[in-house]
């Protein structure tokens, strides 16, 4: 079992499976947490690799088969789409506040910026569609309103679990499943966190364009706020919802199908 380490373990895991030997990866805070349980509040290296093993040993994590490296290449380039949206805003927040002669130069870096998030664009458009599988998975996503290409293409690679799972068990893995907050008779409020918050935006900007042209989602949403729901709960009622009917999508294969309640 390792930590993931902003892809630096790559390499070590290629490695182990490439001579046959189970490996999985975790987030740091799970190896963490499980330190802080055992009462290792110091965090160093050495401490933190000492906690791996009991970690494993109280977890026991499912191996997972590694990705092929078609997907190693398409998740690479979202990865740095997201990168040079990153650029993108922080140079458009910096416009704002800025003279004449720094401006010329930040606008010509958002041009370049933009240039290259098209030329990505198309490399990870003819990529993915070059493959059937992962075209057919495509055609499914995309044939929901709200679901664009890069939306699409954010569930498929980095939420490869979708359709595989319940839709309680997706929920949670990505981070949108009402959580208890209780104690003896106290009810907290229920919240949602953790899960992969990179897929949580993405289907977030999904979901407000649902709540507008995609009928189901819409009227979902609009039965909650005449209910008195906030709209952040509301829309946040949408993404869970919104996840539910891409899972079933894709487990059943079925495209969008705008007359059926989906569950």
């Amino acid at each position: 079992m390792l930590e993931a380490t902003g892809g630096r373990e790559r390499a070590v895991t290629g490695a182990l499976a490439t001579a046959g030997l189970p490996v999985i990866v975790v987030t740091p805070r799970q190896v963490r947490d499980c330190a802080r349980a055992i009462g290792q509040l110091a965090k160093t290296e050495a401490w933190e690799a000492r906690a791996l093993a009991p970690c494993a040993d109280v977890i026991r994590p499912t191996p997972r088969p590694l990705p092929d490296t078609q997907t190693q290449a398409l998740r690479a380039l979202l990865g740095r789409r997201q990168q040079l949206i990153g650029m993108r805003t922080a140079e458009q927040n910096r416009l704002a506040g800025t003279n004449a002669d720094l401006a010329k130069d930040i606008e010509a870096h958002i041009t370049w910026l933009n240039e290259r998030l098209a030329t990505l664009d198309d490399a990870l458009e003819t990529l993915l569609r070059a493959s059937p599988v992962w075209r057919e998975n495509d055609d499914l996503l995309q044939s929901a309103p709200g679901i664009g290409p890069v939306c699409a293409q954010t569930l498929l690679l980095e939420l490869p679990e979708l359709g595989t799972l319940t839709r309680q068990q997706i929920a949670a893995l990505v981070g949108v499943a009402p959580l208890n907050c209780d104690s003896g008779t106290l009810r907290g409020r229920r919240t949602i966190w953790g899960g992969r918050a990179h897929v949580r935006t993405v289907l977030y900007m999904g979901t407000l364009v649902a709540t507008r042209y995609n009928p189901q989602i819409n009227a979902f949403y609009e039965r909650l706020l005449a209910a008195g729901k906030v709209k952040k709960v509301a829309l946040t009622a949408c993404m869970h919802k919104l996840l539910t009917i891409l899972n079933a999508m894709l487990k059943h294969r079925t495209p969008w199908q705008p007359q059926e309640v989906q569950n």
